[in-house]
């Protein structure tokens, strides 16, 4: 299993829609609102052999209201 954080910026008014729309898709697990240069920031999990920007650009860019995507892959979770 592979997490990766997606920061979105939205078109004006369009946080709170896209948020709503991107928690059903079952590779986002969650999605908070955020201060700052982007909107929102998503924690998604994919398989080890999915392939992250087919993701990305298929179904999340995709997403009504998203203007623009900031994508972060991450590499081991210390806690």
């Amino acid at each position: 299993m592979q997490t990766i954080f997606v920061m979105v910026k939205c078109d004006l008014g369009m946080s709170y829609q896209v948020a709503d729309e991107a928690v059903q898709l079952d590779k986002v697990s969650e999605v908070y609102s955020t201060s700052g240069q982007y909107d929102l920031l998503m924690k998604c999990y994919l398989n080890d052999d999915e392939d992250i920007g087919h993701f990305v650009c298929e179904q999340l860019q995709k997403l009504p209201g998203i203007k623009d995507t900031f994508t972060l892959i991450t590499f081991k979770a210390f806690g």
